[in-house]
């Protein structure tokens, strides 16, 4: 499978008709050229930048690094600000300009979102944004979207905060209205959450099929809208065994809606508190402790202790059936050591 998350696989899956409420429109010819990228094989490596907390110098060597060490994605999180458990009065930058530059930053790294939340924008808003980072990345962005949960970021900024029913409703919507929006000529949409007319979305992205990315474990909504929309699926710091059973669910919820599972790339997000040497793994430690000590995955759904350590965590994800594993992390200054060392004595034992 391309880097493209899965999207040669998603090819071949046929058109999939439109939902009742969705207004058929003439399909654009076929005229935009698609991305070129290498074939590669073997277990792909991404990096997650959550929360966006800069500072900004450390950020732009983040994934200027990435695209250098044979890293193949980039992503960045959707906050307006600083989320637990650090407080929430932390610096946080925005994640489509943020985007923006790394698309503009980078020549090889797919880019993306894991995940927008449909509760901050618009679906048209998304999919022009996404569009025009697609086409300063000359054809490597990627959509991730997911259904939120940070209430109380939702309350600081005003924007409702409906339950997780209603909000799975507005994801599963917002997934149909983009790929409408992507692909066809004009798209009209008309649902219970959002509603568009005769709607171009002019330039078309540069890909064919721009990658649609669900995020989420649920296993009754949010894996049934992956199971229907999506070209991948990501969850964050599940362990190895949770992530493969959910990648099963996911693999039952395509058989029930009629799609073929290997349609959909599978990837997992996973903290990284991992260190150069034995010196650097203890400083690690104390800094996850901080984060997470009331976590009960212990060393299986973050990267912790040394290279040695963090081989074992991949290949167990990688034993789950994980397309790519995404390193997560926070907000700067980083470990350059720390990250040379993943990039240079755990990667090369998968790739």
């Amino acid at each position: 499978m391309e880097p493209a998350a899965a999207r040669a696989a998603a090819d071949r899956v046929p058109p999939r008709q439109p939902a009742p409420h969705s207004v058929p429109t003439t399909p654009l010819p076929r005229r935009r050229r698609q991305a070129t990228h290498t074939r590669v094989t073997g277990t792909r490596f991404g990096v997650h930048l959550g929360h966006l907390g800069g500072p900004l110098d450390e950020m732009r060597r983040l994934w200027r690094f990435a695209d250098a060490r044979g890293f193949d994605w980039f992503s960045v999180s959707d906050h307006f600000q600083e989320t637990p458990p650090q407080g929430g009065d932390g610096d946080c930058f925005e994640s489509i300009a943020t985007l923006s530059a790394v698309a503009v930053e980078t020549s090889r790294v797919r880019v993306g979102c894991l995940v927008f939340c449909v509760g901050y924008r618009h679906p048209g808003v998304l999919a022009k944004a996404l569009t025009t980072i697609d086409h300063l990345s000359e054809g490597r962005a990627e959509c991730g979207i997911g259904a939120g949960w940070d209430e109380v970021e939702f309350a600081a900024y005003g924007i409702p905060f409906p339950s997780i029913r209603e909000r799975e409703d507005q994801l599963e919507e917002y997934a149909e209205a983009l790929r409408l929006l992507f692909d066809r000529r004009r798209a009209d949409f008309r649902g219970a959450h959002y509603e568009f007319i005769d709607a171009p979305n002019n330039p078309k992205p540069i890909q064919r099929r721009l990658p649609i990315w669900i995020g989420g474990a649920g296993e009754k909504r949010t894996l049934r809208t992956a199971a229907r929309f999506a070209d991948g699926w990501n969850a964050p710091y599940l362990t190895p065994a949770e992530w493969k059973r959910k990648s099963a669910v996911l693999d039952t919820w395509c058989e029930k809606v009629g799609r073929d599972p290997a349609a959909i790339a599978r990837t997992i997000n996973v903290g990284f508190y991992m260190g150069a040497d034995a010196k650097g793994a203890k400083r690690h430690e104390e800094l996850y402790q901080r984060h997470w000590s009331k976590d009960t995955r212990g060393m299986t759904g973050f990267l912790r202790g040394t290279a040695r350590e963090a081989t074992g965590v991949v290949a167990s994800f990688v034993d789950a059936g994980a397309y790519r594993v995404n390193i997560a992390l926070r907000e700067g200054p980083y470990d350059w050591e720390a990250l040379e060392a993943f990039a240079s004595e755990v990667m090369p034992q998968f790739v």
